[in-house]
This record gives C-alpha cells, sequence and structure tokens, in this order.
C-alpha cells in the first residue's frame, strides 16, 4: 500500500538571513539546531531550520509545498514521484492511479513501455522540451567533435519553443503532426513569408525531438515521423558568388593598406551655409579608393608615429593573408580561426595545412595543401609572429620557447563587416546584377569556382573543397558566371550547314565534319570509368585548344604579393 507525503526539501539560503540556535524535542529529547532567520522585500520577518555543518552547501530545510506518491513499481521496486498537488485528496487520487498502472504491468495488460509513456503524460510539454535540449548539449557531436554546438543547442531550443507556443500544446498528447502543417501554411501564406530553409529547419527540430521522445521511453511512436520538408530550390534567399582574378587582386591591395591608409586621407569640404565655417560638419574625409589608396598609405605613415604605422601595416598584412589562405584552401572562417601555428607544416613536400578534426565542420581531420607563394608568405607571418611573441615572453617570463600553440591568426568575429569596407574601397560591388551577394564565406565559392572553371575534375574539387556530395560542389559552390560557356561551344568539332555540299567535298566523300561519335560514344577502355567535362575535351583538334588553355586560369597569381591583416583599426572614420 502506498503512501503520500510531503519531504523535506534544501533550499538556497535566502540573502542576508543570520543563523541561531534554538531547542527543540525531537522524538522526546531537547536537541539545538540551527535556524536561518531573515527579513522579505515587504519587511515580514521568517524563520526556518538551516542545513547543520555537515551539509555539503548552506541552506534552509522545509518540507516540499506539494504531496509526493510513494508506492511499489511493477518490478516491486519502491518509487517516489511528485504527484503536483498541494491536497492530500488529490495526492491520493494520483497514488491509486499510478498503483493500478503498475499492476496492470505486472499482469500483463499493459507493456512496460506503455505504462513508461503514461508516467509522462501529464507532465508539462516544456519539461518534455527542456529535457531533449539537455540530452543533447550532452551527446557527442560529428567526428572528433566532443559535444554538440553550443549555438546549433540553442537554435533546437528556440525553434521547439517557437513552435509549441503557436500550435498551443500543454501536454504529450496534444502533439499532432496536422497541427504543424497549418503552422507552416501560415507562416507562409503571411505578409513577410520567411525562407523555406528556415521552416525546414524548425520541422527538422520538430522530427528529432519526436525521435527522442520515442528513444526515451516518453512516447510510443514519433507524430512528426512523416512530415514533409520544403522545396529550397525554387526560392533562395542568400546566393554567393565567386570574385574574378582582377577583384581578387583588388581586394588583396586595398586589405594590405586600408588600415594604415585610413589615416592618410585628405579632407574635402562640405557646403553648408548654415553652420560656421570652422564646424566640423563642412569638411569630411574623401572615401579611399583603389586608385588612391597607396597615396593616402603613404600619407598615414606620415601622420602616425612611427610604432603605430607599424602595427597598423602589421594589421593589413595580417588580413591580405587571411584573405589569401581563405580563397587558396576553401577553409571556412570558424576553420582558419581555430588553426594554431602548429597546424601549418611549412617544411613538407608540398607545404600543408592540417585541420584538426575537432576544429573542422564535419569533425573529420583534413590535410591541405598551400600554394608556394602562400606557404612563403605564410612562413614569413610566423617567423615574425613567433619573434615578437618570444620577445614579450622574455621580458615577462625569461623563456624562449616558441609558442606553437599560438593561434595563427586573430580573425574577428565580425570580419564581415571589415570585408564590406575593403570592398567598398576596392570598387567591388557587394551585390551583382543577378542578386548574388559577396561575404566572408564567398572566399570559399571563389575557390571552388576558380577550380572548376581552370579545368580541374570535379572529384578532385570535391575533394578539395571537402564536400560530401559532388552535387553541392558544382551546383552550390560553383558560380556559373566564371565558367566560359561560349568558349566551350567553340571547342566542338565543326558540324555540317542545312545546305547541300560542296562539290569537291562530295567527290571525295567528305562534307568538313568531325565525326562526333568517337568522341561521346561509350568504348571498352572507358567503360565504368566516370568521366568528366574536361575528359571530352582532351581529344578535340589543335585548332579548338585555345579556348581549353583560357579556362586554366590561377585563382590568384604567383606574383601577387600577399600581405595580412587582423583587428580592424578604430579611427573616426572607420565608417568609411
Amino acid at each position: 500500500m502506498g503512501i503520500v507525503l510531503r519531504p523535506y526539501v534544501t533550499r538556497p539560503m535566502p540573502d542576508g538571513a543570520r543563523i541561531v540556535t534554538r531547542t527543540v524535542i525531537e522524538k522526546g529529547k531537547r536537541i539545538r539546531r540551527p535556524f536561518a532567520v531573515w527579513t522579505d522585500a515587504d519587511g515580514n520577518t521568517h524563520e526556518a531550520r538551516a542545513t547543520g555543518p555537515k551539509a555539503k552547501r548552506a541552506g534552509i530545510v522545509e518540507r516540499c509545498r506539494t504531496y509526493w506518491a510513494q508506492y511499489l513499481d511493477a518490478d516491486g521496486r519502491k518509487r517516489r514521484v511528485s504527484t503536483g498537488c498541494r491536497d492530500r485528496t488529490a495526492a491520493r487520487a494520483v497514488l491509486a492511479d499510478l498503483e493500478r498502472r503498475a499492476e496492470k504491468v505486472r499482469s500483463g495488460i499493459v507493456t512496460a513501455a506503455e505504462a513508461n509513456v503514461g508516467d509522462h503524460a501529464d507532465a508539462p510539454i516544456l519539461d518534455h522540451v527542456e529535457a531533449y535540449v539537455e540530452a543533447l548539449a550532452g551527446s557527442r557531436g560529428k567526428g572528433a567533435h566532443r559535444t554538440v554546438a553550443p549555438r546549433h543547442v540553442a537554435g533546437v531550443r528556440h525553434a521547439l519553443y517557437l513552435v509549441v507556443e503557436a500550435c498551443g500544446w500543454h501536454r504529450l498528447r496534444d502533439l499532432d503532426r496536422g497541427a504543424v502543417e497549418r503552422w507552416a501554411t501560415r507562416l507562409l501564406d503571411g505578409p513577410e513569408p520567411p525562407a523555406p530553409r528556415t521552416v525546414n529547419a524548425k520541422l527538422a527540430a520538430l522530427c528529432a525531438w519526436g525521435n527522442w521522445l520515442v528513444v526515451a521511453g516518453r512516447l510510443v511512436a514519433n507524430p512528426f515521423g512523416r512530415l514533409r520538408k520544403l522545396d529550397e530550390a525554387d526560392d533562395v534567399r542568400r546566393q554567393r558568388r565567386a570574385l574574378t582574378t582582377d577583384e581578387l587582386r583588388r581586394l588583396l591591395t586595398v586589405a594590405r593598406l586600408r588600415p594604415v591608409a585610413e589615416f592618410g586621407r585628405p579632407t574635402i569640404r562640405v557646403v553648408d551655409a548654415g553652420r560656421p565655417r570652422a564646424s566640423r560638419a563642412t569638411w569630411k574625409r574623401a572615401p579611399l579608393t583603389i586608385d588612391t589608396i597607396e597615396a593616402a598609405a603613404a600619407a598615414g605613415r606620415d601622420r602616425v608615429r612611427p610604432d603605430v604605422a607599424a602595427r597598423l601595416d602589421a594589421a593589413g598584412r595580417e588580413r591580405a593573408l587571411v584573405y589569401a589562405v581563405l580563397v587558396t584552401t576553401g577553409l571556412r572562417r570558424g576553420e582558419l580561426a581555430a588553426l594554431t601555428v602548429a597546424d601549418v607544416l611549412l617544411d613538407n613536400d608540398p607545404p600543408v595545412i592540417v585541420l584538426p578534426g575537432a576544429d573542422a565542420k564535419n569533425g573529420q581531420r583534413a590535410t591541405l595543401p598551400l600554394r608556394a607563394d602562400v606557404a612563403a608568405e605564410l612562413r614569413a607571418w610566423i617567423e615574425d609572429r613567433t619573434a615578437a611573441a618570444c620577445g614579450r615572453r622574455v621580458g615577462i617570463a625569461g623563456t624562449t620557447a616558441p609558442p606553437t600553440s599560438m593561434p595563427l591568426f586573430n580573425v574577428p568575429v565580425a570580419m564581415v563587416k571589415i570585408l564590406d569596407r575593403d570592398l567598398v574601397a576596392a570598387g567591388i560591388p557587394k551585390r551583382d546584377d543577378r542578386g548574388r551577394t559577396v561575404d566572408v564565406h564567398a572566399l570559399r565559392h571563389t575557390f571552388a569556382s576558380h577550380l572548376v572553371a581552370a579545368g580541374v575534375a570535379p572529384r578532385t574539387a570535391q575533394a578539395a573543397l571537402r564536400h560530401s556530395s559532388i552535387t553541392l560542389t558544382m551546383q552550390a559552390y560553383t558560380d556559373p558566371r566564371l565558367l566560359d560557356v561560349a568558349g566551350a561551344l567553340d571547342a566542338l568539332p565543326a558540324l555540317p550547314t542545312a545546305g547541300p555540299a560542296p562539290a569537291e567535298a562530295r567527290a571525295t566523300g567528305t562534307t568538313g565534319a568531325k565525326n562526333v561519335a568517337p568522341n561521346v560514344a561509350p568504348n571498352s577502355a572507358g567503360r565504368g570509368r566516370k568521366r568528366s567535362v574536361s575528359d571530352g575535351c582532351d581529344r578535340i583538334d589543335d585548332d579548338h585548344q585555345t579556348t581549353r588553355s583560357a579556362l586554366k586560369t590561377r585563382a590568384f597569381p604567383a606574383e601577387t604579393q600577399v600581405l595580412p591583416t587582423g583587428i580592424e583599426p578604430v579611427t573616426f572614420s572607420s565608417g568609411g
């Protein structure tokens, strides 16, 4: 026979409480116990028993405000669960229901899984959400990631709270796939419909939550198992474009010079008759352009102290090198920010960057080859950075050990804002006529697009980008504007016109057209091998090789001077 009771619980010690000792009678004996006395915000005095000296943390001991039920479950084990009732009669009714459920399991009327579902049926829905979020935060991530990213956990929690509130769910029995579909329809029919990818992210969070509810024994089946995702192909809100070779040269030049050039911009007059002639509102700094940035950088070095000029030049050098590494390796911003000096192996042949699995997006360790010119710039950068760090260590700790755990670059979180100012100074539009934009991740798209445009095999480009699907490489990450489609058509063999063939051609039995069939028809030598677009072009005559060789353009020339950048300098004209 079960019982209902109100057990004692330990609560945190109230602010401003003082401990006094009082004599109490327990089991017929006089015992001295500590008590906490405090005054609340309304001026009322309260007193409660305090924890003893052997307690792990200081607090007050009070009876629970709700009744708990203690009973024997189906396996004969003693269990104590909260009824959530403040009334004893209501708590006894809950206890009777728990005992009936345990009896049904013992007699085989219901299974243990069904009984476990019943235990969670009356719990508030948000309790189940919080339990799932807590389990997700403690679960293992992909590959070498020890845990799931906190940003992803926060996004899942936000999505579940939003859908639960929009659908009006209070208990697990309220979960309904139809309510989710109606909610998604209302969103898409609204005045400002979200992108399909945004809605799909919330649907995926719901499906994962439903699967966890089944695994945790809180539901028998996932109510969201058959939710259909929206098609994202026709409504892409953000499409990135790739930078051309000329745009890359200008961007690297601006990135290297702009930190110090900000201090050398000339002033221009602003006509404002309503203000005094000496007012700050009657003049402003001239904007930087690719044509004036070198002169502004020279003037900036003359206007600031030598140590400040050296610091600004180092910032520009770091920023340009950050752009260069991103556009020649395909690294993501977060992956580059996690690299240390020890991850760059410049003595290898060829030089490589080793990306640890814990820092990679897919959780897998990767080895990325470096171009010779970028490797040379990285070697000089690491030597200078290590020398400066060792000099500081000598002055502080007296050691000259090279700090191999030092970050390779100081990559700011808001790097996109710095890139936007560099784009303006370089004369590169943020958004082109197709609506495609340039941001930090667009440098990875630039890397992919130049690989494909240079005739690199698709499978090689996929490996360089570390993509799981070649479709992602060739469609999402390749900018079609950089592909010379017209030149590819010119590389096709000559075809006969609609008119009659010349007499000399009829006499010799030729029509001036090359035979297309041997180039496109399957043969025994190539059977079973996937062919790329470039494979078919290898058999074209020498007259048509000019266009193919023109496609092989390097993403950034070896003679380009690549210098790095770092933290954005704080100036009065940082707004550009």
